[in-house]
């Protein structure tokens, strides 16, 4: 962990009592002044939501997914409130891809927030607007945990983590930003997407994505607002009725995300990725790793940002590593 890992860092007793798993969502909090909201992330977080990702994932798990969209989790108008300063400070820097599925060489559309260690992808993160996020960030850390915890629960990581507590209670569970980013994709060449994917290149264990507003501010909404995009995840299995090619396949989910709208991905299986890594690929050098050898990814969570054909459309990206 780099030295700057605490600032960024989330930790939960294993021993705390989750929300009911049937308690249901309620509707988006109304506006408050940002000024307001600065600390208190249950100004800005829809009532309820943890209560919403753990009935979510008993039912996601059924279907072998792995991963979770929540709708408006976050208040769209909040989020509205951080978008000028957003505007006035957003300033992508030009990293280097390695290639693959996506086909892109030089990825400029992206402003860095948070780095890993080293200075990857780039050297030069926006503090400006990490103080600006910081709270929405630390609010996606606590969500993430718990997301990510109910997820392997039956898992042999959840059972190491119950025989710590059992052995050495009270046992902490904690999460870090690895790295966090804000997008704006364009219809321009290049700019539009961000093609099937995998985050990350070993020491993602996952991520989150959070749909930000419509530009509303810099030209009128509806010049602003995109054509397209979303969300697509291949993940899980399609049903039985399937023909048998489909059937070995995973699904294709899409999801029309707008404002507040938050997304967990679970990361790759661990043997598989070492696998999948190209030998040529040296430490962490791109935001996300691609390799020729598709096959050899089992239950990795592929997805991709999907096209626009116009208007802009912004989102804030963050990559996980969990202890």
């Amino acid at each position: 962990m780099n030295a700057d890992a605490n600032r960024n860092t989330t930790s939960i007793s294993s021993s705390t009592n989750s929300d009911a798993v049937d308690g249901e969502a309620s509707s988006p909090v109304a506006a408050v002044p940002r000024k307001q909201l600065q600390h208190d992330s249950a100004s800005f977080l829809r009532e309820n939501v943890k209560a919403e990702i753990n009935k979510q994932v008993v039912r996601h798990k059924l279907a072998k997914l792995r991963h979770l969209v929540i709708p408006q989790a976050i208040n769209a108008a909040y989020l509205d409130s951080l978008f000028p300063d957003l505007l006035q400070s957003f300033d992508p820097q030009t990293v280097t891809y390695n290639g693959g599925v996506a086909n892109v060489t030089n990825w400029k559309i992206s402003c860095y927030l948070e780095v890993m260690e080293g200075g990857i992808p780039c050297t030069t993160p926006n503090e400006t607007l990490l103080e600006l996020f910081r709270p929405v960030l630390n609010t996606c850390n606590d969500l993430f945990l718990h997301w990510y915890r109910q997820q392997h629960a039956c898992n042999a990581r959840a059972r190491r983590w119950t025989s710590s507590v059992a052995e050495n209670a009270p046992s902490m569970q904690s999460c870090y930003r690895l790295m966090t980013f804000v997008t704006r994709y364009t219809p321009n060449p290049g700019e539009q997407a961000l093609l099937k994917h995998v985050d990350g290149a070993g020491k993602v264990d996952g991520s989150v994505v959070l749909a930000l507003p419509i530009d509303k501010w810099s030209a009128p909404e509806e010049v602003n607002t995109f054509v397209g995009g979303g969300l697509t995840f291949w993940d899980g299995k399609n049903n039985a009725n399937s023909t048998q090619d489909a059937s070995t396949q995973p699904r294709e989910i899409h999801y029309d995300t707008r404002s507040g709208d938050l997304a967990f991905i679970d990361r790759s299986d661990e043997t598989a990725r070492k696998r999948y890594l190209s030998p040529t690929s040296q430490g962490f050098n791109t935001v996300v790793c691609f390799s020729d050898s598709l096959s050899m990814i089992r239950r990795a969570v592929w997805h991709q940002a999907d096209p626009i054909t116009k208007g802009t459309r912004w989102a804030l990206v963050i990559f996980y590593k969990v202890l």
